[in-house]
């Protein structure tokens, strides 16, 4: 399946305009949440600036595998007990972090995959981890409806946000390692918001992003050279992308995927794109446009 996404996406992108020395963004460091009805895998994350891609199955394992090299995968990390629902690699520990439904969450060492750290917080069933750069931090999101700030260096809860009303599906962080967003299920518009937390203060949200109808399951920063200003992207199962202005929340342009049905995932490519996953119509590789206004424009689907 990984090898497949990657042959696919890449061609995709050349032929439609994209670099792909700097394509596909989620390969490099993005996560990329492919259909959860799917038994493997379930996630996708890349490692920056090299071969390694690293993707989390059903059978509570995850593999890591060498793009240009043999089929097979360079190394396993077994020790989950559920499903490995959160992936998050650092270069610059050289580390692996993945989280699970079996409440917990591990960091593992690549070169050897050694298990080096391994917590536990009950009720704590983990929907998605992000990997604050350069930093021994790792953000995850949760069912019990909270975003943590994990130490990774002992393994230890550093920071906890508010809990929300909702459960927290996904989590990105600011390319400056400042700011994090999360976002929330829900359904006919109670809930479905995604917020805006500053890592310096933890007291309370910056902003909420409202306008879908149905779980925000993705969101992302976008990053610089795609809008001249600090915007934020989301996907949702209302089958609707929506872009935010970070700085004060409003909602700068929608577009619907028709027939698409619940979009559960986004990434940035480097060169003016997203990808989105969708549960009818598979990956859709859109493009930013702001030659008037901001605004998707739909450029492949494979």
């Amino acid at each position: 399946m990984t090898s497949w996404i990657t042959r696919t996406v890449l061609g995709q992108a050349k032929q439609h305009g994209f670099q792909t020395t700097h394509m596909p963004g989620f390969l490099k460091e993005k996560k990329f949440c492919l259909n959860p009805l799917l038994s493997s895998p379930a996630q996708v994350t890349g490692f920056p600036e090299s071969n390694w891609l690293f993707s989390a199955s059903r059978d509570k394992t995850v593999l890591l595998w060498e793009l240009r090299g043999i089929s097979e995968p360079a190394q396993c990390f077994s020790g989950h007990d559920l499903v490995v629902t959160g992936l998050a690699a650092s270069p610059a520990f050289r580390q692996l972090c993945t989280g699970s439904r079996d409440n917990t969450i591990c960091v593992w060492d690549i070169e050897t995959g050694e298990c080096l750290h391994r917590a536990a917080i009950s009720r704590n069933l983990v929907t998605h981890l992000c990997w604050i750069p350069s930093e021994p931090y790792v953000i995850q999101t949760s069912e019990d409806k909270t975003v943590r700030i994990w130490d990774t260096r002992e393994l230890q809860v550093a920071q906890s946000f508010p809990a929300k009303q909702h459960i927290q599906m996904s989590c990105d962080v600011s390319p400056d390692g400042r700011y994090c967003v999360s976002s929330s299920s829900g359904f006919g518009g109670e809930g479905c918001e995604a917020t805006l937390w500053d890592l310096r203060q933890t007291r309370n949200s910056l902003r909420e992003f409202r306008g879908h109808f149905q779980t925000t399951a993705s969101c992302i920063f976008l990053p610089k050279g795609l809008t001249t200003f600090p915007a934020i992207a989301t996907s949702s199962y209302d089958g609707t992308i929506k872009m935010w202005s970070q700085e004060t929340g409003a909602c700068l342009t929608t577009t619907c995927l028709d027939g698409a049905g619940p979009l559960s995932s986004l990434s940035a490519c480097d060169t003016g794109g997203l990808l989105c996953t969708s549960s009818n119509s598979g990956i859709h590789l859109l493009r930013v446009s702001s030659t008037k206004s901001l605004e998707l424009q739909e450029v492949a689907k494979f």
